[in-house]
């Protein structure tokens, strides 16, 4: 049986997440959210007491069952039988996914799940060292990249979406204009996506970078859609006949 592995690496909001979601449903893979792995487990370690001492995280690692299932049509993120998709997203869970991910011990704890959950199945994986680590022998490797500007209101707009407010705040915010408090937001993720792009560039295991013939793309001026649209013709063009998807 041929199974294919499409990997994706990237920054933060450059649409790596959804760029995936939406290639693997054009191919019919089933489509890895290695992010929302750590996610789910920087949201229990916070739930446990956050701290990232060894021995704390050892003992999170042994109570942390974390799988993803696809629910009609939508994948849901489940720690320990919970559907846990909305929480991993907080802003609580961004600013601390990127120290917690960066700990060996939950690399190597997660890389190995995430092959395994990969076994027999064509998939589309996305995360930071997908086609590096995970996956360095990938029929595919893709790396999205975007203008900082532009993820920070990619970034600012889903919060607002999905109705999740920002920390720090604006002191006496209901008494400052709407137009300062937005511009103060904006400035808030774009400070908080730059320290993520070097902490993910510049940490010792695992690090952000482009892996070994990987395709990249700039999605600064792209629509979603034109992101899902670009990166399906690139796996068309790279993928030999027999494993054309169907």
């Amino acid at each position: 049986m041929h199974t294919v592995v499409v990997a994706i690496d990237g920054t933060a909001g450059s649409g790596k997440s959804t760029t995936a979601q939406g290639l693997a449903k054009k191919l019919g893979f089933f489509y890895l959210d290695t992010g929302a792995m750590y996610r789910a487990f920087t949201l229990n370690l916070i739930r446990h007491g956050y701290a990232l001492d060894p021995a704390k995280v050892r003992q999170v690692v042994l109570c942390s069952i974390i799988d993803i299932k696809k629910d009609n049509g939508r994948y849901r993120i489940l720690l320990n039988g919970e559907d846990v998709s909305a929480q991993i997203r907080t802003p609580e869970v961004n600013e601390k996914v990127s120290q917690v991910s960066a700990l060996p011990l939950v690399r190597d704890l997660l890389v190995g799940r995430q092959r395994k959950m990969a076994l027999g199945k064509s998939i589309v994986c996305e995360g930071r060292d997908i086609g590096t680590v995970v996956f360095p022998d990938a029929d595919v490797k893709i790396y999205m990249h975007a203008d900082i500007k532009v993820r920070a209101q990619r970034r600012l707009r889903e919060f607002r979406e999905k109705h999740l407010s920002l920390r720090p705040m604006v002191p006496g915010g209901d008494t400052v204009a709407p137009k300062v408090i937005r511009e103060f937001e904006l400035q808030e993720v774009e400070k908080s996506l730059a320290f993520r792009d070097d902490y993910d560039s510049q940490r010792v295991h695992s690090p952000l970078r482009v892996a070994e013939g990987a395709i990249v793309i700039d999605t600064t001026n792209l629509t979603i859609e034109e992101e899902i649209e670009l990166a399906y013709e690139h796996v068309l063009k790279r993928l030999p006949p027999e494993l054309q998807p169907k």
